[in-house]
């Protein structure tokens, strides 16, 4: 069945409760702040040489990170996209590992060997970072599939685009996690454009969490942008999972501000489209939601956002600080045989 989830009513707290909703919505909208000044700086370092290769920025979307991730606990795993920045950073992978593996660096994530869209942190089981559209779904299957042979809790989320969804790697592992009723979350990223191409001209039916209700597993479409909607969709995905209900489908409806990677010159979309989409941006919505409710002001924001600008200074300095991997471990963590060896030659 797919319904769309609203943002829940504003909590009449009182008291020690009150006070935590608060600190919960403060705590919601730093993750948020963070990833939005991370990627930002990644747009001057990128102009500057600092960082290089293929980089997708997740400006707009910080809400479905915050949101889904909040729901998860330490011993759930995620499987991200080549877009996962902001999936790293609220996940908990700390910042200066992250900007380390943008600059190449060896103190990075993944020891500068991936850079941006391959971050991995096995202690938070955090695994990637991959660069083939769709290629992580097969993956958060088995890593789903072996949770359910050891009789554990953990739950395993799986992020991907709605381009993804076009893809059979996501048809034939929605039909497997159903027919083995799979702890799998599906969070489709639905920003409305697979690279280029809209949603339309690659969809026959748009509606996607129609489409993934009709494998027999319960799907919602909800207001990506709305954080306080995502995490209660996710929320409830996730308990139903843990509840034995197999796999579930979240269809996250959220908008790109930026171009698809550096690279792309966007002339694919329309100006007042993206200004449109402007008028939702996530962090403004909770801020604002947060100052009707009395939760914040301007000097508590002010502190949120120097914090966060302060952290991503911070990581900054030491990526530029960090080594280079030497040389000589070039073939370290690369499978080899003994004939191939440098010695054995």
């Amino acid at each position: 069945m797919s319904t769309s989830h609203r943002k829940p009513a504003k909590p009449a707290h009182h008291g020690t409760h009150q006070d935590a909703a608060a600190k919960h919505h403060r705590d919601l909208l730093a993750s948020m702040l963070l990833i939005r000044r991370f990627e930002e700086r990644c747009v001057e370092l990128y102009s500057a040489a600092k960082i290089r290769g293929f980089v997708h920025l997740y400006i707009g979307e910080e809400a479905v990170a915050a949101g889904v991730l909040d729901a998860l606990g330490p011993a759930d795993a995620v499987v991200s996209t080549y877009r996962e920045h902001g999936h790293a950073l609220a996940r908990g992978v700390p910042t200066d590992a992250v900007m380390a593996e943008m600059y190449g660096k060896a103190t990075g994530c993944s020891r500068g060997r991936g850079g941006s869209m391959h971050l991995f942190d096995t202690s938070r089981r955090f695994y990637g970072g991959n660069a083939i559209v769709g290629g992580g779904i097969p993956l958060a299957a088995g890593l789903a599939l072996a949770e359910k042979m050891r009789g554990g809790p953990g739950v395993v989320c799986c992020f991907f685009g709605d381009g993804a969804f076009a893809e059979g790697e996501f048809h034939e592992t929605a039909n497997l996690a159903v027919l083995w009723g799979l702890p799998l979350l599906l969070a489709c990223e639905n920003n409305l454009y697979a690279m280029g191409t809209p949603l339309h001209a690659e969809h026959g039916q748009t509606d996607l969490a129609m489409r993934a209700a009709s494998y027999g597993m319960p799907a919602w479409a909800v207001d990506g942008m709305d954080v306080l909607a995502v995490e209660d969709a996710a929320r409830r995905a996730v308990e139903g999972i843990r509840a034995g209900h197999g796999p579930y489908f979240l269809e996250l409806r959220t908008y790109r501000f930026r171009a698809h990677s550096m690279y792309d010159p966007d002339r694919y979309r329309d100006k007042a489209e993206v200004e449109h989409w402007r008028t939702r941006d996530p962090v403004m919505l909770l801020e604002r939601w947060m100052r009707s409710a009395g939760e914040l002001d301007d000097a508590s924001y002010a502190e949120l956002d120097r914090r966060c600008t302060d952290e991503v200074d911070r990581a900054v300095a030491a990526a530029e600080a960090a080594p280079v991997e030497p040389v000589g471990d070039l073939l370290r963590y690369v499978g080899t045989v003994p004939g191939d060896l440098p010695e054995a030659r």
